[in-house]
């Protein structure tokens, strides 16, 4: 009852105030919302680039973007979060208003511009709280570096002995000539250096996508993925498109659209991934999942793993243990004894 009334308030507030009342909730445990949460059943366990999932349901980068609440969601059903994006330094982002709730839609668009409190106080942060759980961190650089490479090999350095994987963010459409990284010399450019620092830890290294990739440039794409031995991909950021169905007055506003209107161009990418690098790397689905059906379709799409950052927005603290047990639900029925029996069946 008293969630009720606090979420339905948090709904009812400005994005970014209710983002940040959230994240105080959490931090303080006001509300011991974990005492409702089921454990994952074993049958949505997954090894993947080397770490055992017990759920394949993370919480997106975004949304713990200092590093100040992941343990607390570890115990909500999450198999994993990731922090960020983190910048070298602290960074305030773009002018507000800067993120808008389209609740017809079930989206939300945000132009925050990387706000964070920078490596030094983020790093600190996460080394006197130890993670309870698979901790990812997604970096990015700062935005008058945009496209230094500098930048990405400094976090990369902070963070390769803290977290258990590593996010490399090139896809925000709220920083100008980030996405320039997915121009395939670029980015090859970039991953030799990444790879060089990463030859001692040989910590597990994702890339984060946009789903505006075209359709002409996404074999050259994939092609340096497998080439620079990365272990997984995640589909997708935030969309510049997709705004015609949109209900909302807030549809024209400038920024990345997530959420359920991402789910199809989203899925389309993860098809289309997979079709070209197979079990080669491990693709992480987001966009769009609001219950246990629209996550197993990620799943058979070829997703091994699952994000989601939206839905919590709308749906509350307990969706990623709704999702878990639906998922279990839809496995189950369909005759498959593990997760990864699902994975890419649309393609085979």
């Amino acid at each position: 009852m008293i969630y009720d009334i606090i979420n339905s308030f948090l709904k009812k507030t400005d994005p970014e105030v209710a983002h940040n009342l959230a994240i105080r909730i959490l931090k303080n445990n006001f509300l011991p919302i974990n005492k409702f949460i089921k454990k994952p059943e074993k049958i949505l366990s997954s090894a993947n680039f080397g770490i055992k999932f017990t759920s394949p349901l993370g919480l997106a980068a975004g949304f713990d973007k200092n590093g100040e609440v992941y343990n607390s969601f570890f115990s909500l059903g999450f198999g994993s979060v990731e922090v960020g994006t983190i910048t070298p330094k602290p960074q305030f982002g773009n002018s507000k208003p800067r993120v808008f709730r389209l609740s017809e839609d079930r989206a939300i668009i945000n132009r925050l511009g990387f706000p964070n409190d920078g490596v030094e106080i983020i790093k600190k942060r996460l080394i006197n709280n130890k993670a309870e759980g698979i901790l990812g961190i997604n970096i990015g650089p700062n935005r008058e570096n945009s496209e230094k490479i500098e930048d990405y090999i400094n976090l990369f350095n902070q963070f390769k002995e803290i977290a258990n994987y590593i996010t490399i963010n090139i896809s925000s459409p709220n920083t100008e000539g980030l996405r320039n990284f997915h121009k395939t010399e670029k980015l090859k450019t970039l991953l030799l250096e990444i790879n060089n620092a990463n030859k001692t830890n040989k910590i597990p290294i994702l890339i984060k996508v946009s789903p505006d990739l075209q359709e002409e440039d996404t074999e050259g794409f994939c092609q340096i993925l497998v080439e620079q031995k990365v272990d997984g991909v995640i589909l997708t950021n935030t969309t510049n498109t997709n705004r015609n169905n949109l209900i909302n007055m807030n549809k024209s506003e400038k920024g990345g659209l997530s959420g359920f209107p991402l789910f199809k161009l989203s899925n389309e990418k993860i098809k289309k991934f997979y079709s070209l690098i197979g079990d080669k790397l491990t693709i992480i689905g987001v966009g769009g999942i609001f219950d246990g059906e629209t996550a197993y379709e990620k799943i058979k799409c070829g997703a091994s793993l699952l994000q989601l950052y939206t839905s919590l927005v709308f749906e509350g603290p307990f969706i990623a243990s709704k999702i878990n047990q639906e998922l279990s639900y839809y496995l189950k029925k369909d005759g498959f004894k593990n997760i990864s029996d699902a994975v890419g069946i649309y393609n085979k």
